[in-house]
This record gives C-alpha cells, structure tokens and sequence, in this order.
C-alpha cells in the first residue's frame, strides 16, 4: 500500500516513516510543506495520505488545502489527517465533499502503535477513522433540527461508533446489546437519514460523515 507523508517535524516524520514501513507500508513521499505535498499527491496518486494540517510556510491550513485541492484531481483521495488540537473547522471542511476515506486523529493516537495502523488501513479502503475528542466536539456544535434530530439517544450512540470505525460486533460488544439489535440500530438510521438501499459499507460512510457534519 503507497502512502505519501506530510509532517513538518523531522523527528516525527522519520518515526511516521519507520512505523508504516514496519508495517508493509510503501512510503512514496515524505514531505515537510504544502506545495511539495500537492505535487506529491497529484504525481504519486497514493493509496492514502497521511497529513499534518500545519504547514509550511503559514502553518495554518496548509496540509489540509492542499490535500483538499489534491482531491479535486483525484476523486476519492483516502486522507488521514493528525493535527495537535480538534480544529472543528478543518474536520468538517475534510468531511464536506462526501468522498473517499477519510480520517482526523489527534497527534498522540500515533502512540498506540495497533490503533494508528489500523486508522491509516481503514481509511485507505474507503473507511472512516474518527478521533473520539474529534467526535465529541463536532457532536457538541449540532444543533437539534434536521433528520439527526430524529434518532435517538441509542442511535446517536451506536453512529458515535461507526465514525470510530467499528464493525457491528464490536459495537455490540461496547454496548453490551446483541448484534442483531445493532443491526436493527443501524437499519433504523439508513431509514432516518434517506440513505436508501445499497451496499452497507457505502451507506455507513455516508451516515458517518453526515452525522459529523451535522446534517
């Protein structure tokens, strides 16, 4: 699997680079600005990206910009953002286009080794990868109108959960509530957001990311 790197720190660039290398990761670019990033996704084409928001030379956004313009040349860019803080702003803006995986960690999840590798995996096969802290907050801005106002408090929980990326069993297993209940869960959510019929794992995307985007 090709990733392409951007991360100014060149200590944790490196440590980014060794890690997914150890894991049968290719890294095709490793990049320490925006500009080179943009190049180094539109000429790579990688699998997934793995992205500071910070960067050279405004350290404001960016990373991110640039991942974003990148995606208007290849569609459906997988991108895994990690950022130091929860910058609601850029997680929605990330979120806004409905394509592609799509990830947001928080800088110290790289630290658990199984559960950055696992993000970076789900994100490059279409999935999402959601920070809990990310979600709490983007949860705490919506407001209590439109179709998420409809679900209730065991839905809003058991969505909370697939934008973490979990599968039914392992829901079921936090909930501590049968599979068979999660599924009717979920069901009653495609219902609730007019996700109509199609493969499960398209509308589970499709649910997450209109739930972090509040709609």
């Amino acid at each position: 699997m090709r990733v392409v790197i951007a991360e100014d720190l060149a200590l944790l660039r490196d440590g980014l680079i060794r890690l997914l290398q150890a894991h049968d990761f290719t890294v095709v670019a490793a990049v320490d600005n925006g500009p080179d990033l943009h190049t180094a996704l539109t000429q790579h084409k990688p699998d997934v990206a793995v992205i500071d928001v910070r960067l050279p030379p405004t350290f404001t956004d960016e990373g991110l910009q640039a991942a974003i313009d990148a995606r208007t040349h290849l569609p459906g860019l997988p991108i895994l953002v990690l950022s130091q803080h929860v910058e609601q702003l850029y997680a929605r803006e990330l979120l806004s286009d409905h394509t592609g995986g799509v990830g947001y960690l928080l800088k110290d999840r790289v630290f658990d080794i199984g559960q950055f590798i696992e993000a970076v995996r789900r994100v490059a096969d279409g999935g999402t990868a959601m920070d809990p802290a990310v979600i709490s907050q983007l949860l705490a801005r919506q407001d209590n109108q439109g179709p998420l106002a409809q679900l209730t408090p065991r839905e809003r929980q058991v969505l909370a959960e697939m934008a973490e990326g979990r599968s039914n069993s392992a829901i079921a297993g936090r909930l501590y509530i049968t599979e068979k209940a999660i599924s009717k869960h979920i069901n009653n959510i495609f219902t609730k957001l007019d996700l109509p019929p199609s493969s499960d794992d398209s509308r589970r995307v499709l649910a997450v990311l209109a739930y972090l985007n509040g709609r």
